[in-house]
């Protein structure tokens, strides 16, 4: 595939990439869905299930555009939480919010890494079809709903325990057992802070939800904020964990495809790809600054109705 990734291909592809790998909505169901419906060239040509595709490598490379805006728009933040690791490391031991919550990012890291490892070329050659991705898609709106109706059933069942006498005595807003975090209105350090105070075990199991995402048509983002809000976590507080997860994998899965941007896949497409890793930077950075906005009031509803009607519509196209 030499001069087959055309510029428009290119351009689009890239900024669906920067949106949809923070929106909850699969960015890797949307790099599958998209060309199948346009047809022609684009369902011929960017077929991201193919052994060997160019198409994925240059996908992937778009990965580290995002993954730089995340690092870029979370700067403060990651010199912080690394700062706090290596100082635990020093130290041997885990003292502050800041070196509790770099461990946890690892240690929430980690299962999703290995199994992506292991298992990301099978879940890709077999899943990541027009049809199977629709379906996914849909599933994803699925999961979403049951995140914010499990929300709602817990803010009620909170609501009603924090109404009676005996409650009084526990009140505070500490995160232990599964109560919930609220941290409407607070700086990134206090809900960072907040953060640091989950279970080691619920952090993993947040992390651990990511693997879903192998499959095309489920989103990263989100999976992690779905069990977030199952774990008790705020809308705020849900996101900012997944973008914080994101920041790592995403980065890790787009070096590890470098080398293959730089062999033959590479070839003819390299302004391609420089081309739309560019726009993808951008709508990451505009994604993130929007979304971690948006999560401060509202829910994930909207995505969730997005994901079941664009999977219906996308799988009748695709079967047509």
């Amino acid at each position: 595939m030499h001069s087959h990734l055309g510029w428009l291909e290119a351009g689009v592809i890239g900024l669906l990439q920067g949106v949809t790998e923070l929106f909850p909505v699969s960015s890797l169901g949307h790099s599958v869905l998209i060309p199948a419906v346009i047809g022609g060239s684009w369902a011929r040509e960017l077929n991201v299930s193919a052994p060997e595709s160019p198409y994925l490598a240059f996908i992937v490379g778009l990965h580290v555009a995002t993954a730089i805006a995340l690092i870029i728009y979370f700067w403060r933040d990651w010199l912080r939480i690394i700062g706090g690791l290596f100082t635990s490391i020093r130290h041997r031991q885990v003292r502050t919010p800041d070196e509790r919550l770099a461990w946890m990012l690892i240690l929430a890291t980690i299962p999703v890494g290995i199994t992506g490892l292991l298992l990301e070329h099978t879940f890709r050659t077999v899943l990541a079809k027009p049809s199977p991705a629709a379906i996914f898609l849909m599933l994803n709106g699925v999961v979403l709903f049951g995140a914010e109706w499990l929300r709602r059933r817990q803010e009620a069942m909170t609501a009603t325990v924090a109404a009676s006498p005996a409650s009084a005595a526990v009140a505070g807003g500490h995160l232990s057992g599964d109560s919930v975090i609220t941290v409407a209105n607070h700086s990134d350090i206090q809900v960072d802070a907040e953060l640091s105070r989950m279970p080691i075990k619920r952090a993993v199991l947040i992390g651990t939800a990511q693997i879903i995402a192998l499959a095309p048509g489920f989103s990263r983002s989100g999976a992690a904020m779905a069990a977030g809000l199952n774990r008790g976590l705020s809308h705020v507080s849900a996101a900012r964990f997944s973008f914080l997860l994101a920041t790592p994998v995403i980065l890790a899965a787009g070096v590890l495809k470098i080398p293959d941007l730089m062999g033959p896949l590479g070839n003819g497409i390299r302004g391609q790809v420089v081309f739309g890793s560019v726009l993808s930077g951008l709508a990451a950075y505009v994604s993130v600054r929007f979304l971690s906005r948006y999560f401060e009031t509202r829910s994930l509803r909207p995505f969730a109705w997005y994901c079941v009607v664009a999977g219906a519509v996308a799988l009748v196209l695709v079967n047509r």
